[in-house]
C-alpha cells in the first residue's frame, strides 16, 4: 500500500481505569486528534485491553476500512501481542499498529503536572500516528527447524525437561560436564519439605531417561563452540576429551545450576577449626550416619546456625537474598533433632524467609525448642574459638540489642547459592546476558521468564537465580513447553523487526559485524562487490549496527529513518490542546459514575446477574449501562472480590463473570 493511500487511522486513548485519565485529559486529546484528516476514528475508552473494546476495534477496522491503528495506553511490553492480535482479527496487518505509552512515560511520570502531561500525551499520540503512516506492513520470518533440543546441564531441572521434550516427540541431547547426571540433588539423602531422598529421585529420573531412545546423554562433556541460529544451532561437544561431536539442535535449554557460596578464611571464624563448617558440609555429615552427631570424636550437643553468610552483603558483591537458605537451615535443624535427641540449636538470623508452605517448617522448629536471635547487618555475630567449643556473641534485636553470648559445640554457616564458577564462560558461549548478581538473565521475570534475548536459547532452573528443587523443575518445564511451542511444528515464525542492508549503499567496512553481539552479520559478494548481509533468523533487532554504518546503508524495520524523523517532527509541533477546565471527565460521551453511586450501580449489576455468569455485553444489555462505564465497574468489583471470572464464552470472544462465592 502506498503512503498516499494510508490515510485512515484509528486512534484509541485508554483511561486505564484512572491511571491515565486522572492526570491526562483524554477527552480533550480525543477532540483534538479527531480534527486530523488522517484520523478516521478517534475514541477514548475505559480499558483498551478489555474484551469489549477489542471487539469494538475489530469492528471499526472492518467497517471504517482502517489502514492502521494507534493505541495510546500502557507500556507496549504488556499488550503488544494483544493489539497485534486485534489488528489481525480485524483483517489488518498486525505491524500496521503502534502502541503509544502515555501511562509509564506520561501520566505516572508527570502526575504532579496534569496540564503538561496532557500536552505531552497529545504530542506522543501525534508522533505515533505519523509513525504508523510511515511504517510498512511486515510479514513474519519463517525458518525450518531441526526437531531436536540440546539441554545443557543434567541436574533435576535438565533431566525433567529432557523427559518432557522427549515425550512430545523431540530428540534431546542431554549434555553434562560431570561424570554422572543428577547434579547436587543426587548427593542429598533428604530434601525438604518431605524428607524424600535426592539420590532416589535422580536415580528414578535417570532410569526413566534410559527408557527413552530419543534422549542421548553425554557425560564428562564440554561444549567447545556454538554457531547458527534458532532452528539450526550447531554445538561442537568434546566428550571425555577424546572426541568432538557436532550436534544440531533447533533450540537450546541452559540449566547449568549453581554453586554454593564458599566463605573466605576468617569469615565468621571459617577455617579456624573443624567445628565451624558450611551448611552443605553439615548436611553431608548429618546424612552420613545415625545416632549422636560427632565432630573430631566429640559429641555435638549445641549447634549455632548463622544465617546470610555471603548473602545480602552490605559491601560485598552478593547483595541479593538467596531465598532458599532459611528453609534449608531450618530443615537441617529439624533433621539434627531427629538424628540426635537432647540437642540445642540456636539460629542467628537477619530475617526468616520461609515463604509459602515452608512456614510449617519454621513452626515445627519453634515447637522443637529452637532459639532464634536476630542480628543487624551492621553488627553481625562474632565467632571465637574458646578451647574445645565456640562462642558466638550477638546483639539481639528482639531484646533491645542486649548482648548475648552462646557457647556451642558446632557453628554452621548458612551459605546461599551463587552462579557457577564457569557461568561467565557459558554466558559468553551462548551470548546470554547476566544480571548484577551474575546469574543468567531472562527477558522479563513475569512476562517472558524463561526466554533470553537470543532467539532459540532458553533458561531453566537455578542458573537464573536461587530456587528450590520444585521451583527449578517448574522453571525448566516452562522452558520445555515454550521450546515445543516454538519448534514443535517444524517451521518457526520469527519477529520481522530485524535489520536489513541496502546493498547499493553498502561499502563493507566491517563496523556492523564488529558491533553485532549475535553473529548475525556476515561478509558476502553481491553484484560484483563486497557487502554486509544480515541473517534475519539470528538478528535480535537491537539496532546497534545501524548507527555505526558510515554510509547509512542499514535500516531497522519499524525504526527506519522516515518513521523516526516523522515522529520527531510531529512531537515538535505545538500541542494544540489544553486541559479542559471541567470537574468531571467524559467516558464514551457519558459522565463517569461517581464514588457515591457505586453501591447502587453494583446492586443493579448483581440483581441482573443473579446466580448466572454473564459477559460484560450481556450485563450491559440487562442493565442499560454504558459499556465503558460498566467495564470499569466490573473490573472494580473483581478487584474487591464481589465478582470473579467464570471462563470465556463458547465463541472465545468475551470473559464471563459471576458472583464471588
Amino acid at each position: 500500500m502506498s503512503m498516499a493511500e494510508q490515510k485512515r487511522v484509528g486512534v484509541y486513548i485508554c483511561h486505564c481505569g484512572g491511571n491515565i485519565s486522572d492526570y491526562v485529559d483524554v477527552a480533550a486529546i480525543r477532540d483534538e486528534v479527531s480534527k486530523d484528516p488522517d484520523v478516521a476514528v478517534a475514541k477514548h475508552v475505559m480499558f483498551a485491553c478489555s474484551d469489549a473494546t477489542q471487539k469494538e476495534m475489530e469492528k471499526d477496522i472492518r467497517e471504517q476500512h482502517l489502514d492502521a491503528i494507534v493505541v495510546a495506553s500502557c507500556s507496549p511490553k504488556l499488550h503488544t501481542h494483544t493489539f497485534r492480535s486485534v489488528a489481525k482479527r480485524g483483517g489488518l496487518n498486525p505491524y500496521r499498529y503502534v502502541q503509544v505509552n502515555i501511562r509509564e512515560q506520561c501520566s505516572w511520570a508527570h502526575s504532579d503536572h496534569p496540564a503538561e502531561a496532557t500536552q505531552k500525551a497529545s504530542g506522543l499520540i501525534r508522533a505515533g500516528k505519523e509513525r504508523v503512516l510511515s511504517s510498512e506492513a511486515l510479514i513474519p520470518i519463517r525458518v525450518e527447524s531441526k526437531q531436536a533440543v540440546a539441554v545443557i546441564g543434567a541436574g533435576v531441572s535438565g533431566m525433567r525437561a529432557a523427559m518432557a521434550l522427549s515425550d512430545v516427540g523431540e530428540e534431546v541431547y542431554l549434555i553434562e560436564s560431570a561424570d554422572r547426571p543428577g547434579g547436587k540433588v543426587a548427593a542429598r539423602s533428604k530434601l525438604f519439605p518431605d524428607n524424600s531422598s535426592g539420590k532416589a529421585l535422580t536415580d528414578r529420573m535417570l532410569a526413566e531417561i534410559k527408557k527413552r531412545p530419543t534422549i542421548k546423554i553425554f557425560t564428562k562433556a564440554t561444549i567447545m563452540s556454538v554457531s547458527g541460529s534458532i532452528g539450526n544451532f550447531t554445538l561442537k561437544v568434546s566428550v571425555d576429551g577424546k572426541e568432538t561431536l557436532p550436534l544440531v539442535a533447533g533450540a537450546i535449554l541452559v540449566s547449568t545450576g549453581y554453586d554454593d557460596y564458599m566463605p573466605a578464611k576468617g569469615e565468621f571464624g571459617f577455617a579456624s577449626g573443624s567445628n565451624i563448617m558450611t551448611l552443605p558440609d553439615f548436611n553431608t555429615l548429618l546424612e552420613s550416619g545415625s545416632g549422636d552427631i560427632k565432630v573430631n570424636g566429640k559429641v555435638v550437643k549445641r549447634i549455632a546456625f548463622i544465617y546470610c553468610v555471603g548473602m545480602r552483603q552490605v559491601k560485598g558483591p552478593n547483595t541479593y537474598c538467596s531465598r532458599v537458605c532459611c528453609t534449608a537451615a531450618i530443615s537441617t535443624s529439624l533433621a539434627a533433632h531427629e538424628r540426635a535427641k537432647d540437642i540445642d540449636t540456636f539460629h542467628f538470623y537477619r530475617d526468616i524467609r520461609t515463604y509459602g508452605k515452608q512456614e510449617a517448617l519454621y513452626e515445627a522448629s519453634s515447637k522443637a525448642g529452637d532459639t532464634y536471635l536476630m542480628y543487624n547487618e551492621k553488627t553481625p555475630p562474632v565467632v571465637e574459638q574458646k578451647g574445645d567449643h565456640v562462642r558466638v556473641s550477638v546483639k539481639d534485636q528482639l531484646s533491645a540489642k542486649k548482648e548475648i553470648e552462646v557457647d556451642v559445640d558446632l557453628v554452621v554457616l548458612v551459605t546461599g547459592m551463587v552462579p557457577r564458577s564457569n557461568s561467565a564462560q557459558v554466558a559468553s558461549l551462548f551470548k546470554i546476558p547476566t544480571g548484577s548478581d551474575h546469574f543468567f538473565n531472562e527477558i522479563h521475570p513475569k512476562l517472558r521468564p524463561v526466554e533470553t534475548v537470543i532467539n532459540g536459547i532458553y533458561l531453566g532452573g537455578s542458573c537464573q537465580g536461587p530456587k528450590t528443587v520444585s521451583e527449578s523443575v517448574n522453571s525448566s518445564m516452562a522452558a520445555a513447553a515454550k521450546i515445543y511451542g516454538v519448534i514443535g511444528k517444524g517451521t518457526i515464525e520469527l519477529e520481522p523487526i530485524v535489520a536489513a542492508v541496502r546493498e547499493d549503499a553498502c561499502v563493507w567496512c566491517g563496523k556492523c559485524k564488529d558491533v553485532c553481539e549475535y553473529d548475525a552479520i556476515s561478509q558476502v559478494e553481491h553484484g560484483g562487490k563486497t557487502v554486509a548481509m544480515v541473517n534475519s533468523s539470528a538478528c535480535s533487532g537491537c539496532g546497534i549496527c545501524a548507527p555505526v554504518c558510515p554510509s547509512d546503508a542499514i535500516d531497522l524495520a519499524r525504526y527506519t529513518n522516515p518513521e523516526i524523523e516523522s515522529m520527531i517532527d510531529a512531537f515538535s509541533k505545538d500541542a494544540g490542546v489544553t486541559p479542559a477546565d471541567i470537574a468531571e471527565k467524559e467516558s464514551g460521551g457519558k459522565e463517569m459514575t461517581q464514588m457515591k453511586e457505586f453501591p447502587a450501580r453494583w446492586n443493579a449489576i448483581l440483581a441482573k446477574l443473579g446466580d448466572e455468569a454473564k459477559t460484560i455485553p450481556e450485563m450491559g444489555e440487562a442493565t442499560g449501562f454504558d459499556l465503558q462505564d460498566l467495564t470499569f465497574q466490573v473490573m472494580t468489583m473483581v478487584k474487591y472480590r464481589v465478582l470473579e471470572p467464570a471462563g470465556i464464552d463458547d465463541d472465545d470472544e468475551y470473559y464471563s463473570y459471576k458472583r464471588k462465592r
